[in-house]
């Protein structure tokens, strides 16, 4: 079976404003400073497993020219445009009929376009390992990452601890929503649990049978004219039906459901750098003052995380547990414990 890579890009990372905005999203930008952006990042590193044409990106319609401009390599027509945001199951089964079209006996990998990966070598390792299983088996794979703290903003995987034969594979018993605290905890403490990814390995006829036993209604409006996938009328007719799909995550329409779900412990590395807060964890030791961008200057300040996106002197003195984003149209001066309310703040004062 051949291998292909679909990397999901379609989200605006609304918790990371002002600095991603519905113009340009999080994984568009340079969040780390490190000359890249982490959709790039998450591309290059896709190509240490499949080459650039058998890359996929999947995103909203008008991101596709950002798509173009930081992956000038990829071919256009592998850029999957949706014309509406309906959550993660609908562009997943687009995917999968489009590269059904291609290669009906493929097995692809489904990444997130914004997360950060440190060990790059055992994220190759454990992706060409689930392909593998995917690939000899009927199977969903996952990769789980052992939990660190009781942290709220995740999903967690319950596996069983027996593996599958001599391979480090494990029977998922069931996935769990974001928890309390409380439950987070009990989590931890067990050591059954791991955190959801949200990256997944599996073959084309494997989640087509998936979608069709858990998820048929998204089939349905998807599979109207199914000839037309993988060619010139494909764009017009995913604009015509797509925003008729179900609004609903691969987790609840798939995961959930699925009775044939597996997964590999991953210690990769990993951050979903989903906040600003998570940032601060990524680049920092505990309470320390973090600072990306040019002449800030800060002075006994701690737990604090400052962004400047512009070459303005930025002088701070102390300052404690808050963040700081400084961008040409907007500053947010906020507190980090409240960090949960950005989202709706903005969208009720901004958007």
């Amino acid at each position: 079976m051949n291998k292909y890579i679909a990397i999901m890009a379609g989200g605006v990372g609304s918790r990371f404003w002002p600095s991603s905005t519905n113009e340009r999203p999080k994984q568009f930008l340079d969040i780390l400073g490190v000359g890249k952006s982490l959709i790039r990042m998450t591309f290059e590193r896709a190509m240490k497993l499949v080459p650039a044409d058998h890359v996929f990106i999947v995103t909203n319609k008008k991101y596709k020219a950002l798509v173009i401009e930081h992956l000038p390599e990829l071919p256009q027509e592998n850029i999957l445009c949706e014309p509406s945001m309906n959550n993660t199951a609908p562009c997943i089964a687009y995917t999968a009929l489009r590269i059904n079209a291609l290669d009906p006996n493929a097995v692809f990998a489904v990444l997130p376009s914004d997360h950060v990966i440190l060990k790059e070598e055992e994220y190759v390792s454990k992706l060409s390992q689930a392909f593998d299983f995917a690939t000899s088996n009927e199977a969903i794979v996952t990769l789980g990452i052992q939990p660190t703290r009781p942290d709220t903003g995740y999903g967690y995987i319950n596996y069983q601890k027996e593996t599958i034969g001599n391979e480090q594979i494990h029977k998922v018993i069931s996935f769990k929503e974001k928890p309390d605290l409380a439950t987070a905890e009990t989590y931890l403490e067990s050591g059954d649990y791991l955190w959801n990814a949200g990256m997944f390995v599996w073959s084309v006829p494997t989640i087509l049978k998936s979608y069709k036993i858990n998820a048929p209604q998204i089939l349905d409006v998807l599979m109207q004219q199914n000839a037309l996938y993988g060619t010139s009328d494909e764009q017009a007719y995913i604009d015509a039906v797509y925003p008729d799909t179900q609004k609903i995550s691969v987790d609840y329409a798939i995961l959930e459901r699925a009775d044939n779900v597996y997964t590999i412990p991953a210690d990769i590395g990993w951050s979903d750098l989903g906040t600003w807060n998570s940032l601060h964890a990524y680049m920092s030791d505990g309470n320390d003052a973090v600072s990306v961008g040019q002449n800030i200057h800060l002075i006994d300040a701690k737990d604090i995380i400052v962004i400047s996106n512009n070459h303005k002197q930025i002088v701070i003195k102390g300052l404690k547990d808050y963040i700081v984003v400084d961008e040409e149209n907007a500053l947010l001066i906020y507190p980090k414990s409240d960090e949960q309310e950005i989202k709706g703040v903005v969208q009720k004062f901004v958007l």
